[in-house]
């Protein structure tokens, strides 16, 4: 089980020893206040998944304190224990009501101490077990099954954003849409376990060849792909297709004891809220991915294998 930081509000300072004593013992990491009011102070200050707190302290009691954390958005569930030297049921149910997971009767039993806190950080262990799965689940949702690159679900939900951050800090964004040339005839000439095999080079090859954690690429459909290029202009990014075309051209793909070659065709769109001016001053994702898509049927139209803006 994993070790949390322990925050404990307690006005006793004999109380505060004998927690102390018991905890470190057993390799907890503690914070000690000396009242509510301070110890809210710290949590806003540093989160804490664990907070032991006494029911009576001067300037905000232990009720208080619980309802004022359940109020705050943290970045995790917060397991609290409530001391009380009251195990009437009336007392204990209005603790859990205000918020505490777990009381405790003073005075505290050592081992009981020790083992409820291992049942918070059993919970709190699977919380954190359950956040990491759904993040893996949203990390699939969003890519490509074959590609490993974004699908065409997070280009919907993403490129808005982009196109929001440009217009709100006044910065180019531009957009490359490119296909693989004469594809259909890679399947037809190798079958399509080896047409999936060029599609996943291709992809690795536009990847490598972008900025990690900036730009992003998804695949719009078949073997077309959306390259997205925060903080650049038409000038870069035709500078950029046009690396990106010779790249491709560039690539043997071996597979088994066949080499393949390929070339793409790439079109270019852009927007630039300081250059550009539009009537209702917005573009949406559906005139940037239209403009770029014109440029690429131009691309192929005249030849294939070239950039066009």
């Amino acid at each position: 089980m994993s070790n949390f930081p322990i925050l404990i509000a307690e006005d006793n300072l004999v109380s505060r020893k004998f927690l102390e004593k018991i905890l470190v013992k057993a390799g907890h990491e503690l914070v000690f206040t000396e009242n509510g009011l301070k110890a809210l102070e710290y949590f806003d200050e540093k989160f804490f998944p664990i907070v032991l707190t006494d029911w009576i302290m001067p300037e905000m009691d232990g009720l208080e304190l619980c309802r004022a954390i359940r109020k705050r958005n943290t970045k995790g569930y917060v397991f609290i224990i409530l001391l009380t030297s009251n195990d009437s049921k009336d007392e204990i149910v209005t603790g859990l009501e205000a918020g505490a997971d777990d009381y405790l009767t003073k005075p505290v039993h050592p081992s009981e101490l020790v083992v409820r806190l291992n049942t918070a950080r059993r919970i709190l262990d699977l919380e954190r077990s359950m956040k990491k799965a759904n993040e893996e689940i949203r990390t699939l949702s969003n890519k490509d099954f074959l590609t490993g690159c974004f699908n065409r679900s997070f280009l919907n939900e993403r490129l808005p954003q982009e196109i929001e951050r440009s217009e709100r800090y006044k910065r180019p964004l531009s957009l490359i849409m490119c296909d693989i040339d004469y594809f259909k005839k890679v399947n037809d000439t190798y079958g399509h376990l080896t047409g999936d095999f060029v599609l996943k080079k291709f992809t690795e090859k536009i990847s490598e060849s972008i900025r990690s954690g900036v730009d992003w690429i998804a695949r719009y459909g078949g073997e077309e792909f959306l390259i997205v290029l925060p903080e650049t202009d038409l000038k870069s990014c035709c500078a950029l297709a046009e690396r990106l075309r010779m790249v491709i051209s560039k690539t043997v793909i071996n597979r088994g004891k066949q080499d393949i070659c390929i070339t793409a065709s790439f079109g270019v769109s852009c927007f630039n809220p300081v250059d550009l001016v539009i009537c209702d001053n917005s573009v949406s994702s559906d005139i940037l991915i239209s403009q770029a898509d014109q440029c690429l049927y131009r691309a192929k139209n005249e030849g294939r294998n070239r950039v066009r803006y």
